[in-house]
């Protein structure tokens, strides 16, 4: 029997979820360095695996921004005319209108506001944003520019070349991305953009089993063992964390459940692969997908059994290691010992991809 009222988790990715567990840490620090006197960097740069709660975290920083009087949120699509779009965005702001209007900017030419008598036009977009800067800054305001999972293309370079010129001139804006590990680090090998690689990086991290558990007890009204074996089986990972808290809601009845039923795990298990695992697995290197068919095999994690079973020494082994690290999909357990960091994703490769080794 399905629940009444709606469902308070959500399985859509980048969706802001009724039932959220909130990170605070993270956001409170972005926060902190953003608004201080002298703020030590003027970007983030969010990583984490597909599903690990970027784009939710972003949004919620978001949220908190756009509530202060002094500041402007400028979100822009990846996908689009990264500078065009930034001046159209600015310049939808009624307050900045009258702030442009003040400063004599006229940017007739590219279809924005209206023509200013005797004063010349701005005729590259570069300069438009420029002065668009230098006038908000004057009116004491600062501005917030997000993108969401960023990657390399002739915008994104292009772009992240005039930041580095924005605040080298001090103006008052402030970069906020979220992207993979591998689009970043192709970012910022570019060479270019190598001022990218002093950016901090955030890197999500899973959430805590305990507050999952509280989750599940409080609004699923599980058991404290039943709670606590349901978060066990998300591992922390954000995206599990509401596709089981959605399932378990769906089949909830008066009676409340004694275990979780078989066709909750198995559908759990088929969402995961369909809508995450296999997206994942596509995105790693062939020698990440070799590795990682070992270390499904191997019962204890014991690095130097792994290396054994792939006939790899040290030097060649660690680069992948660490890629595999910061990419979300495995964890150090310890000296010498590594895990999959992802619910089930050592079944998922033993059921789908072992027989390629």
């Amino acid at each position: 029997m399905a629940s009444v009222g709606s469902n308070p988790y959500s399985t859509v990715f980048g969706a802001s979820p009724n039932q959220l567990i909130s990170r605070d840490i993270e956001k409170q620090h972005i926060l902190d360095t953003f608004t201080s006197e002298n703020p030590s960097t003027t970007l983030y740069i969010i990583t984490g695996v597909r599903g690990s709660g970027k784009t939710v975290l972003m949004t919620d920083i978001e949220e908190k921004f756009s509530k202060m009087k002094d500041w402007v949120t400028i979100e822009l699509n990846i996908e689009g005319s990264l500078l065009e779009s930034l001046a159209a965005k600015l310049n939808n702001d009624k307050a900045l209108v009258k702030i442009f209007m003040d400063a004599h900017i006229n940017l007739s030419l590219f279809g924005l506001g209206v023509e200013i008598t005797n004063v010349p036009p701005v005729k590259d977009l570069e300069t438009a944003v420029e002065k668009m800067l230098l006038a908000i800054k004057k009116s004491g305001r600062k501005v917030l520019i997000l993108i969401d999972e960023v990657y390399k293309n002739n915008e994104m370079r292009s772009f992240a070349s005039l930041y580095q010129i924005l605040i080298r001139k001090k103006l008052p804006v402030f970069l906020l991305m979220t992207g993979l590990y591998s689009n970043i680090r192709k970012l910022q090998d570019d060479k270019g953009l190598t001022f990218l690689y002093r950016a901090p990086r955030l890197e999500i991290q899973p959430l805590g089993i305990g507050r999952i558990k509280r989750n599940y007890k409080n609004i699923l009204g599980l058991s404290d063992d039943l709670a606590m074996e349901a978060a066990v089986l998300t591992k922390g990972y954000s995206y599990a964390f509401q596709l089981l808290g959605s399932l378990l809601w769906n089949e909830k009845s008066e009676k409340g459940f004694r275990e979780i039923p078989e066709r909750v795990k198995d559908q759990y298990i088929s969402y995961l692969e369909e809508y995450s695992y296999d997206k994942i697995w596509s995105e790693l290197t062939e020698k990440e997908r070799y590795i990682l068919i070992g270390l499904a095999d191997i019962p204890d994690g014991k690095i130097s059994g792994l290396r054994d079973k792939l006939d790899m020494d040290t030097n060649n082994f660690n680069p992948y290691r660490k890629s595999l690290i910061r990419k979300g999909i495995v964890t150090s357990t310890g000296w010498g010992y590594i895990q999959f960091s992802l619910p089930l994703f050592k079944e998922y490769i033993l059921d789908n991809w072992a027989y390629y080794e």
